[in-house]
């Protein structure tokens, strides 16, 4: 939604809400990066080649997501990294250039992607283009953090655990992460070292309110995979992440759905052990805060609710423990600094390619199941490999 265009009032309200969400700081980047969407040049920016031995990463895409987080903290945590940004929008990468200090702007990505001083890149393109930059990357040798979702199809899932498993055996580039952020926040990281500390079946439960978006959103064109991969894909890998690795499969999706098959749905997992997860998702309006979820979770002697991240109760046995922190953290900035440090570690693996390949068959096979009203198992990697 481009709050940019809102009534006076509505955006001062919803600026003063974020505030006390994410502080003033990440408010103002929230801010910027709406009117960054907008924002066009009478004439161009001076393209120049900045000398900076600190800059090497390479960033494709200048989107929201790609000026107010990927760009904001990789500067806040190192400082003036970004040498080369690409974007088919040239007044995006030109915005993005001007705002954070990078080498250079562009819009072919082959200059940045054969650009011998970029060691890592950050993709936040458009869904259908993740896998095919990621994969050109992996095949020039660089290290790379993908935006979910990592790909849209069967075919491109194949294509890029082949690359990756190339990469790594020449030696080369590096998966260092996939931008699902969740997992790797404090709440999300707490949540489960405690369920793993736990034994027996685990039951989840999510519900989800999305936005709700126009029906000619590119999100729903066809080639970009719709809300499952664009959305619903955050919940289905942190669902899978909070189950033990040895407990998950075989994985069987149950779907749920009315008219539409990726909004307005629900889908039930049973685990291998028999553990059972469940995601509601509901996009019938525009939550003021943002996308809003509760998770709610036993295994043991341990009962979770999390409330959109913002607070978070365990009772473990007869103890409670409840964090409210001051500001909401989803994991994004942790998400950043874990790819960018993996990157800068040689003796770092990057991820597994039966993660990847598991992570986006779950979401590929979750859109199949709604599409087609009828449940689906998936088996891990080895046994599929």
């Amino acid at each position: 939604m481009d709050y940019t265009t809102s009534p006076l009032l509505f955006r001062i309200r919803k600026a003063l809400r974020y505030v006390g969400l994410y502080g003033v700081r990440r408010t103002l980047v929230k801010v910027r990066g709406q009117y960054h969407m907008g924002k066009t040049f009478a004439r161009l920016p001076l393209n120049y080649l900045r000398a900076d031995s600190k800059a090497h990463v390479g960033l494709i895409g200048c989107g929201n997501f790609g000026f107010s987080v990927i760009a904001y903290y990789l500067r806040k945590n190192y400082g003036a990294v970004i040498r080369g940004c690409m974007d088919q929008d040239a007044n995006r990468a030109a915005s993005l250039f001007e705002e954070y200090g990078a080498s250079y702007y562009t819009t072919n990505a082959e200059r940045i992607i054969n650009d011998p001083n970029i060691t890592l890149f950050f993709i936040s393109s458009n869904h259908a283009s993740h896998a095919e930059y990621a994969i050109k990357a992996l095949e020039a040798g660089k290290d790379v953090h993908i935006e979910k979702p990592h790909v849209v199809s069967a075919d491109q899932l194949t294509r890029l655990c082949a690359a990756q498993e190339a990469a790594r055996a020449a030696g080369k580039g590096r998966i260092v992460s996939v931008g699902f952020n969740r997992p790797g926040s404090v709440f999300g990281t707490r949540m489960r070292e405690q369920l793993w500390r736990e034994d027996g079946e685990l039951m989840q439960n999510w519900f989800v309110a999305g936005h709700e978006i126009s029906p000619d959103h590119w999100y729903f064109k066809e080639e970009e995979g719709g809300r499952v991969l664009g959305n619903l894909c955050h919940w289905t890998d942190l669902t899978y992440q909070m189950m033990p690795p040895e407990r998950r499969f075989p994985l069987r999706i149950i779907p749920t759905r009315s008219a539409k098959s990726d909004c307005d749905i629900a889908v039930t997992y049973v685990f291998g052990d028999g553990s059972i997860a469940a995601i509601t998702f509901s996009a019938k309006g525009h939550a003021f805060e943002g996308v809003k979820e509760r998770y709610a979770a036993h295994r043991g002697n341990t009962l979770i609710a999390m409330d959109d991240f913002q607070r978070l109760v365990m009772d473990v046995g007869a103890e409670k423990q409840a964090w409210s922190p001051r500001t909401r953290d989803h994991g994004h900035e942790a998400s950043i600094r874990r790819s960018y440090d993996a990157a800068a570690d040689p003796a770092a693996r990057g991820l597994e390619t039966a993660y990847v390949w598991e992570a986006g068959q779950l979401f590929l096979l979750t859109k199949q199941a709604l599409e087609r009203s009828q449940p689906v198992t998936l088996n891990a990697w080895s046994a599929a490999a």
